[in-house]
Parts: structure tokens; C-alpha cells; sequence
């Protein structure tokens, strides 16, 4: 038997070097892991990493669910304590007066009691007059909140870029000139107000509509339509005049239950709709391209939210003449009250509900046996912030 074993090539350990010509040098070079994948910890198994991200994930979503849930409850809260505002400001409204009737009273003639003294002071005298600030003040504010937002500038509101400005300018003419009166007056100026806003808004297309463009072009508008009221104002009566000139301040003084329930009928249409329209508003702030891309159609939706604005201006002041500012400031405050939450469309209408209801109260009684025309407060009220709007975007370089 042969001495030694078969010619076969030795085995050669992992750590050795072939001696054969032409061997690989993989075949024998020590084992490095491969870099991890990107998201992937390079000790732990790429099942494992694939569960830390989903869980990564998971945690940003109920973060941001967290921050929706928190401004929720924050638009709540502010919303709830403004209406408590307003409660607030509805008691005093009926209690008190020439005539001061404990709140208890006031509750007790609400449902039903009361003595026929009490009954007729309440409910024919002050209840009409406070819902209806009420109710005015909520389309104000709407209105102004919607022009706002859609245009993006806080100088967008209806008596800015002249949609009052035009419901005056007809409500003049037909009164003065025409001798229309009730509810026939109010549709003139409900008109008045369309027709100018559609014409604002024709004037200041160009293959689209802009924001600076359109309030450029109402203030020009609106102008226009002052100087024809001060004419009309001049070629009237004095007393004729006088009235007109009241109402033009916007006043709630003599007010009553006939001038109630068509702004009731008409808020009752048009505030659903508004707030339908604005389902649209978030993707339209993203600016028109934007909006867009996210299937928004675009010119049909900006259409619909200005008509709708348009139409709480027109109503409200078809009912207390065109109340200065509280389309203006309405939305600023709510909008300071819930910071980051929008147009804040909802807390705007209850702010221009308790702006007006106020600025009511205190016309009544800022003079002792004068009643002003709610107008002059709210003027008292708006004209500084306007001021301060317009130096503020001097200070910023954006005045021109």
C-alpha cells in the first residue's frame, strides 16, 4: 500500500492565503457586513428597524393629532366664553333702561309671566331691539371674517372696499328720490349691495381675481358711490335728510319685531350656506395654483364665498343701516383669540354678535337721555385700529 495519501489540494483555512496562481482573493477574505439600509440600525435586524419607523411614524401622527385636538378644544372654549359675552350682554340689554326691571323679572317674562307693564317693556321694546344687534353683529362679522380670509387682507371687509358703500348709495336714492319705505327699501339695499360687489368683482378681473386687486378696486368703487350719496343728501328735504343721514350712520334706535324677522328669514338661508362655501376656504388661502393641484375649482368657489359675503353685508344693513367696523374688527379679534386656526369664521360671527350688542349698550347710556346711533361707537371703536393697521404696514414697508 502506497506511503503516502492521494494528490487532492489541502484544505485551506479561512485566514490562509491561496498559493495557487489565479485564486480569488474574496474566496479568502475576512467577512465584512454590508452598510445598513437607510432608516435601518445597522445592530438590529431589518425587521426590528422596520418597526421603529412605523412606530416613529405613528408618534408624529398622534402629535399632530394632539396639536388638532388641542385647538379644537381652544376654538371651544374661546367660542363658549364669548357667548357667555354675549348672554351677558343680552341680560343687561333687557334689564336695564329708563325703566330698570330685576333680572329675575326679565326671566320670568321670557317664559311666558310677568305683569302687562313688564311684558310690554321687555318684549316689544328691548327684546326685538337686542336680538336683532344680535343678529347683525353675527353677519357682520361673517361677512368681514369670509372677505378677509379669501383675499388675505385685513382691509378686506364690505365697508372697505365699498359693498356698503353701494347698499347706502341705493337706499338713498330709492328713499329719497323714489319714496320707497319697508321691506321694499330693504331689498333695494340688499340689491344695492350685489350689484356693487358684482361689479367689484368684474372691474377687478383679469384672467383671475386677486386680493389686492379687488380692494384697490372696491375703495375706488365705494368712493365713487359716497360722492353720489352726499350729492343725493344735498338735492333732499332736511328732514328728509336728516332721517337718511341716521340711518347711514347705522342705528338700532326704534327698532322693532317687523324689522326682525327678515334678517332672521334670510340669516336663517344664508348662514348655512356660508359655512357650506367654506368648506372650500382652507385650500384657497394656499393660493390658486395650489388649490388647484388639490382639486379645488378655484373661480367657482371664490365666487360663491363672495357672494355669501356679500349678501350677510347686504342683509345686515338693509336692517340697521351700515354699522361702521364691525365687519372690520370682528375678525382681527376672534382671530387673535384662537391664534392659528384659520379664518376662525365661527368666533368672528359671536365677536360681531357682542360688538355690536355692546356698542348697543352703550349708545343707550354713554349720554344720559340720548340714545346715539350704535354706529358712533363702533366707529369710536374701529377708526383707531384702522390707524394703526395702515402705520403698521408703513412701519413693515408695505404702505406705499
Amino acid at each position: 500500500m502506497p506511503d503516502t495519501a492521494p494528490d487532492t489540494p489541502s484544505a485551506h483555512t479561512p485566514d490562509a492565503t491561496p498559493d495557487a496562481p489565479g485564486q480569488q482573493a474574496t474566496d479568502t477574505a475576512p467577512f465584512t457586513p454590508s452598510a445598513p439600509a437607510p432608516g435601518l440600525t445597522p445592530d438590529a435586524p431589518g425587521g426590528h428597524a422596520t418597526v421603529l419607523s412605523g412606530a416613529a411614524r405613528l408618534a408624529a401622527v398622534g402629535r399632530v393629532r394632539l396639536v388638532r385636538r388641542r385647538g379644537r378644544a381652544r376654538v371651544a372654549v374661546v367660542t363658549g366664553g364669548l357667548l357667555l359675552v354675549v348672554l351677558a350682554a343680552f341680560c343687561l340689554s333687557l334689564a336695564t333702561g329708563d325703566i330698570s326691571v330685576p333680572l329675575a323679572d326679565v326671566l320670568a317674562t321670557l317664559v311666558g309671566g310677568g305683569d302687562p307693564g313688564t311684558r310690554f317693556v321687555v318684549i316689544e321694546l328691548r327684546l326685538p331691539r337686542a336680538l336683532l344687534a344680535i343678529l347683525v353683529g353675527v353677519c357682520f362679522g361673517l361677512s368681514g371674517a369670509v372677505f378677509q380670509a379669501l383675499l388675505r387682507n385685513p382691509l378686506a371687509s364690505p365697508d372697505v372696499i365699498g359693498v356698503s358703500s353701494g347698499a347706502s348709495a341705493f337706499a338713498v336714492l330709492a328713499g329719497l328720490f323714489l319714496g320707497v319705505g319697508g321691506l321694499s327699501l330693504s331689498a333695494v339695499v340688499l340689491g344695492g349691495a350685489v350689484l356693487t360687489g358684482a361689479a367689484i368683482y368684474l372691474l377687478a378681473w383679469r384672467q383671475g381675481v386677486t386680493g389686492y386687486r379687488l380692494v384697490l378696486v372696491g375703495i375706488g368703487v365705494g368712493t365713487g358711490l359716497s360722492s353720489i350719496v352726499s350729492y343725493t343728501m344735498t338735492r333732499s328735504d332736511v328732514t328728509e335728510a336728516q332721517n337718511a343721514f341716521l340711518w347711514l350712520t347705522g342705528s338700532l334706535n326704534g327698532r322693532s319685531w317687523p324689522n326682525f324677522w327678515p334678517l332672521l328669514t334670510s340669516a336663517a338661508v344664508l348662514l348655512p350656506l356660508t359655512f357650506a362655501a367654506a368648506r372650500a376656504l382652507p385650500a384657497l388661502q394656499l393660493g390658486d395654483e395650489t388649490a388647484g393641484g388639490l382639486g379645488t375649482r378655484v373661480e367657482r368657489s371664490r365666487l360663491a364665498l363672495l357672494a355669501c359675503a356679500t349678501a350677510l353685508a347686504g342683509v345686515a344693513t338693509a336692517s340697521a343701516g351700515p354699522v361702521a367696523f364691525v365687519a372690520f374688527v370682528s375678525a382681527p379679534i376672534a382671530r387673535r383669540l384662537v391664534p392659528g386656526r384659520g379664518p376662525a369664521l365661527l368666533p368672528s360671527a359671536v365677536t360681531g354678535a357682542a360688538v355690536v350688542l355692546l356698542a348697543d349698550y352703550a349708545a343707550q347710556r354713554v349720554l344720559p337721555g340720548t340714545q346715539l346711533p350704535v354706529g358712533v361707537v363702533t366707529s369710536v371703536v374701529g377708526a383707531p385700529y384702522l390707524l394703526w393697521l395702515l402705520a403698521r404696514a408703513n412701519r413693515a414697508g408695505r404702505g406705499g
